[in-house]
């Protein structure tokens, strides 16, 4: 059963637009794309910088306007629907961003920054029951339920992945999208941080778009893959196809990219 259904995206955005003429450039980050997420899979969508992937991601959550396609979420349209309409889709639909150091309000305690989501989506929720669910979070995600009461800039850049982690899951969404989330990591934390996303996963019957430049990374946590390059999907196939037997020179030539060293495997995760 499909949870997530892209048909034809298309996100082009204005460059340029001409003095003393109507002419008007674009820039076509998204171009046609269509797949399709199947509840409780981890659909790996990978490309170099500029490809187009992390435009995806955005425009799911909305915080990119398609130009033309759908998206459609457990058969609904949701793009075409109003703020209002899509509100209930915001608790569903979660979203772990590159920069754990960027992603976190400085000026928010770890309570803050978990409770903000709580307060909007679960209005009726109780102060102990919200203490309870915060601390809850905090050890589920390798923390400890006292770090509530510090500051994101207390913490490695792992723990405030982690923190991140946490925001998502506190509203009992269904789908994330994790969008370059261990890029920015050092590689054994990467592991654990990969580990951990797996782990809430299987807990909570989540579904994946795990999007990443990294096809070592996305080997190991995807059951799908889909392979962009210059706005458009260039090969998509299970992760065990895609690495056995690639077929498009672009990611044969991502292939060849991966460092010829040991890379994360089913041991050193965790």
């Amino acid at each position: 059963m499909s949870l997530i259904e892209v048909k034809d995206l298309k996100v082009h955005f204005l460059i340029q637009e001409g003095f003393f003429s109507k002419e008007k450039q674009f820039v076509k980050a998204v171009d046609g794309v269509s797949f399709n997420i199947e509840k409780g899979s981890t659909v790996g969508l990978v490309g170099e910088s500029g490809s187009g992937k992390s435009t995806i991601g955005k425009t799911i959550v909305r915080l990119n306007v398609p130009t033309a396609g759908d998206i459609h979420y457990q058969g609904q349209s949701i793009m075409s629907l109003s703020e209002s309409d899509f509100f209930p889709y915001r608790k569903k639909i979660q979203m772990i961003f590159q920069d754990p150091y960027n992603s976190l309000n400085p000026r928010m305690t770890v309570s803050g920054v978990i409770s903000e989501p709580l307060d909007i989506h679960f209005p009726d929720i109780s102060r102990s029951e919200k203490d309870d669910k915060i601390a809850e979070l905090l050890v589920k995600v390798g923390l400890l339920a006292d770090h509530r009461n510090r500051y994101p800039h207390q913490f490695s850049g792992g723990q405030r992945q982690r923190i991140g982690i946490a925001r998502a899951l506190s509203v009992e969404p269904d789908f994330i999208i994790c969008d370059e989330a261990v890029s920015a990591l050092d590689v054994s934390v990467q592991a654990q941080i990969i580990n951990l996303l797996q782990d809430v996963q299987k807990e909570y019957d989540l579904t994946y778009l795990f999007i990443a430049h990294d096809l070592a990374v996305v080997e190991h946590i995807s059951d799908f893959v889909l392979v962009m390059s210059q706005g458009k999907i260039v090969e998509q196939a299970t992760a065990d196809e895609i690495y056995a037997n690639p077929k498009d020179p672009y990611t044969q030539k991502l292939l060849n990219a991966i460092p010829k060293m040991p890379t994360i495997n089913a041991a050193g995760l965790g």
